[in-house]
Protein backbone atom coordinates (compact mmCIF):
# COMPACT_ATOMS: atom_id res chain seq x y z
CA UNK A 1 0.00 0.00 0.00
CA UNK A 2 2.76 2.49 0.87
CA UNK A 3 4.59 1.76 -2.43
CA UNK A 4 1.45 2.79 -4.30
CA UNK A 5 1.37 6.10 -2.41
CA UNK A 6 5.03 6.73 -3.22
CA UNK A 7 4.41 6.05 -6.93
CA UNK A 8 1.35 8.29 -6.87
CA UNK A 9 3.36 11.09 -5.25
CA UNK A 10 6.16 10.69 -7.82
CA UNK A 11 3.71 10.75 -10.73
CA UNK A 12 1.93 13.79 -9.31
CA UNK A 13 5.24 15.61 -9.01
CA UNK A 14 6.13 14.79 -12.62
CA UNK A 15 2.65 15.83 -13.78
CA UNK A 16 2.95 19.07 -11.84
CA UNK A 17 6.32 19.85 -13.39
CA UNK A 18 5.03 19.06 -16.87
CA UNK A 19 2.03 21.30 -16.23
CA UNK A 20 4.28 24.14 -15.13
CA UNK A 21 6.46 23.73 -18.22
CA UNK A 22 3.39 23.57 -20.45
CA UNK A 23 1.94 26.73 -18.93
CA UNK A 24 5.27 28.51 -19.24
CA UNK A 25 5.39 27.70 -22.92
CA UNK A 26 1.71 28.53 -23.38
CA UNK A 27 2.23 31.97 -21.82
CA UNK A 28 4.83 33.01 -24.39
CA UNK A 29 2.38 33.45 -27.26
CA UNK A 30 -0.20 35.55 -25.41
CA UNK A 31 2.59 37.64 -23.88
CA UNK A 32 3.94 38.48 -27.31
CA UNK A 33 0.41 39.06 -28.61
CA UNK A 34 -0.49 41.46 -25.82
CA UNK A 35 2.72 43.40 -26.39
CA UNK A 36 1.94 43.71 -30.09
CA UNK A 37 -1.68 44.74 -29.47
CA UNK A 38 -0.75 47.54 -27.07
CA UNK A 39 2.28 48.66 -29.06
CA UNK A 40 0.40 48.98 -32.32
CA UNK A 41 -2.58 50.59 -30.60
CA UNK A 42 -0.41 53.30 -29.09
CA UNK A 43 1.21 53.86 -32.46
CA UNK A 44 -2.20 54.13 -34.14
CA UNK A 45 -3.47 56.57 -31.50
CA UNK A 46 -0.40 58.74 -32.00
CA UNK A 47 -0.96 58.83 -35.75
CA UNK A 48 -4.74 59.42 -35.65
CA UNK A 49 -5.88 60.91 -32.35
CA UNK A 50 -9.40 61.43 -33.69
CA UNK A 51 -9.86 57.65 -34.01
CA UNK A 52 -8.86 57.01 -30.39
CA UNK A 53 -12.24 55.62 -29.16
CA UNK A 54 -12.41 53.03 -31.93
CA UNK A 55 -8.76 52.07 -31.53
CA UNK A 56 -9.14 51.75 -27.75
CA UNK A 57 -12.18 49.48 -28.14
CA UNK A 58 -10.31 47.25 -30.56
CA UNK A 59 -7.26 47.29 -28.29
CA UNK A 60 -9.21 45.94 -25.33
CA UNK A 61 -10.92 43.36 -27.52
CA UNK A 62 -7.54 42.13 -28.75
CA UNK A 63 -6.20 42.10 -25.20
CA UNK A 64 -9.15 40.00 -24.01
CA UNK A 65 -8.68 37.47 -26.81
CA UNK A 66 -4.96 37.14 -26.07
CA UNK A 67 -5.64 36.77 -22.35
CA UNK A 68 -8.13 33.96 -23.02
CA UNK A 69 -5.32 32.01 -24.66
CA UNK A 70 -3.19 32.42 -21.53
CA UNK A 71 -6.05 31.24 -19.32
CA UNK A 72 -6.62 28.23 -21.55
CA UNK A 73 -2.96 27.40 -21.23
CA UNK A 74 -3.40 27.44 -17.46
CA UNK A 75 -6.55 25.29 -17.39
CA UNK A 76 -5.80 22.64 -20.05
CA UNK A 77 -3.02 20.85 -18.11
CA UNK A 78 -5.42 20.41 -15.18
CA UNK A 79 -8.10 18.99 -17.44
CA UNK A 80 -5.85 16.48 -19.18
CA UNK A 81 -3.69 15.40 -16.27
CA UNK A 82 -3.78 11.68 -15.64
Amino acid sequence: MSADLVNLAANTTVAGRMGAIAYGLAAIGPGVGIGLVFGHSIEAMARQPEAMPIIRTNMFLGFALCEVLALLGLVVPFIFQS
